[in-house]
């Protein structure tokens, strides 16, 4: 569905983007992040300090 345009996917971790890679699949992927902790912040809505910076 996000290939149509249909839906956004996210996904976020070291891990995970090494797993989508092997697989074949990150680039079925909107958005992938290599910052797991930080990346969860982000998606809960929390201002990330290096966001911060930059907005001042």
């Amino acid at each position: 569905m996000t290939k149509a345009g249909k839906l956004i996917s996210v996904a976020g971790g070291g891990d995970t983007v090494a797993a989508l890679n092997q697989a074949g699949a990150a680039a079925d992927f909107t958005f992938i992040s290599t910052a797991g902790g930080a990346f969860l912040e982000w998606m809960e809505g929390k201002t990330l300090p290096g966001v911060a910076a930059l907005m001042d």
